[in-house]
């Protein structure tokens, strides 16, 4: 889309701002504010921040600013403010010859470096996105889940649940068609007040920006009734997580055909999806470190069923059909599902781990070895080590020891900057393992 056309649209629609909106490290939408009278200004000299007052962007207060320039194929209104827009933008910084470059830590300038390289094969990668989210409010203690009234032990897919934040729901739904989006299912989900709203698949970049988005918008909608949207990976200890499972698919560039679909295989699967899902099992220990990337995540990715029944984020290295219990899962024909990616990622990070993890299979052809069909979670630590079978890493810190051995997705992300996320989350961890906890008080404050 040209300026011109953009002007145009910004002048029949009545918009008066745009958001030029960018991600952070956490995969949080920041932004600036810029009157559509100074739209070519945004685009020509973008809209100018403190990288060292954001998040994750690898520089110090003396730094020059850097820049979001917006994409303009991006441009969404705000389905509950009209006269607002808003273009995801990559962020630039000064080459110090008086140009730009894109920033070496710019999530959605990295997940595009990745899939540039696989379209030169090709290759386009298209996901769709299960976002979970909780509706929460505060109390003196914490939290507690919005609903009172959602009460039962084992509610997901509860009619009544449902229909009680049917009002919040049917908004949200509205404005994500309102998109263009194409929701084509919601349920209340496996705990009490969590919920999934499902849109329609699409080009990973596209995807992601979507998801940053949606995120953003239901915690405005949230706040607008004194509520919290949470996609707190988990937010209570004895009820399921929030994930964001990633179903991908690898489609021609040329033919728009689906390479992952071969209807003769018992579950529909090509070669180059086994080789895909071979790169996956190799590289799950490492990627787990963008796909699940706080301390709260490990405790969303536990071994064994929880209290409602399942975790349903297995931390098993295995793939199977369509069963639930397996961290890769072939929930139909002409796709994969990794289950360990939760709502809190930053998707554009996670996408091009992933998508690094599955091209080294395809360029090496890893074979995945035999699927498995069984209910993982009835597995003991015997049977998992005769067969081969590891586990994911069980906390941030063992998450970025793997991706500290992992050259194939160091090198394809950039090694500047993994080297600055690792040394990052690694500060996380010991800040959250410097805390002493309430549970730990309980223990032992008067134990001795």
């Amino acid at each position: 889309m040209e300026i011109n056309d953009i002007a145009r649209i910004a002048k029949e629609k009545n918009i008066d701002f745009f958001f030029a909106q960018y991600v952070n490290m956490y995969g949080v939408a920041n932004a600036k504010l810029v009157p559509a009278n100074h739209l070519e200004d945004m685009f020509t000299d973008g809209a100018c921040f403190a990288g060292f007052a954001a998040v994750g962007f690898g520089v110090g207060p003396d730094a020059p600013d850097l820049a979001a320039i917006p994409d303009p194929d991006t441009l969404t209104i705000l389905p509950w403010k009209k006269n607002v827009a808003r273009f995801a933008c990559n962020v630039y910084e000064e080459d110090g010859k008086g140009g730009r470059n894109r920033s070496l830590f710019c999530s959605r300038s990295i997940l595009q470096r990745v899939t540039a390289k696989a379209r030169e094969k090709g290759y386009q990668l298209k996901i769709g996105i299960e976002p979970e989210f909780f509706l929460v409010q505060r109390t003196a203690d914490g939290i507690e889940p919005a609903d009172e009234w959602d009460t039962l032990a084992k509610p997901c897919y509860d009619l009544k649940g449902l229909t009680r934040r049917l009002d919040f729901l049917e908004t949200a739904i509205n404005y994500v068609n309102e998109m263009g989006w194409d929701v084509y299912a919601t349920d209340h989900e496996d705990a009490n007040s969590q919920y999934e709203i499902n849109f329609d698949f699409g080009d990973c970049v596209d995807l992601c920006d979507r998801y940053v988005f949606f995120r953003y918008m239901l915690a405005t909608l949230a706040q607008q009734e004194g509520l919290i949207a949470t996609f707190m990976p988990k937010p209570f200890a004895n009820r399921t997580g929030n994930g964001a499972h990633f179903h991908m698919s690898l489609w021609d560039v040329n033919t728009g055909k689906n390479l992952f679909l071969d209807e003769n295989d018992p579950i529909g699967l090509s070669q180059l999806a086994y080789h895909f899902i071979g790169g996956l099992l190799k590289h799950a220990k490492a990627y787990i470190a963008f796909s699940a990337p706080s301390v709260n995540s490990y405790k969303r990715l536990i071994a064994g069923g929880a209290m409602g029944g399942s975790t349903w984020a297995p931390v098993y290295v295995s793939y199977g059909g369509n069963n639930r219990t397996q961290m890769i899962r072939i929930a139909g024909p002409g796709r994969v599902e990794d289950r360990t990616v939760d709502s809190a990622c930053n998707p554009y990070l996670a996408a091009a781990a992933m998508l690094t993890a599955g091209m080294d299979g395809i360029e090496n052809k890893i074979d995945p070895g035999p699927r498995n069909d069984t209910d993982m979670y009835k597995w003991t630590a015997e049977d998992l080590k005769k067969a081969g079978i590891e586990l994911l890493p069980s906390n941030l810190k063992e998450a970025m020891d793997e991706l500290a051995k992992d050259e194939v997705i160091i090198e394809a992300m950039g090694r500047e900057f993994c080297h600055y996320y690792m040394d990052f989350k690694k500060r996380e961890w010991n800040e959250y393992h410097d805390t002493v906890s309430r549970w730990e008080l309980d223990k032992y404050l008067t134990l001795f």
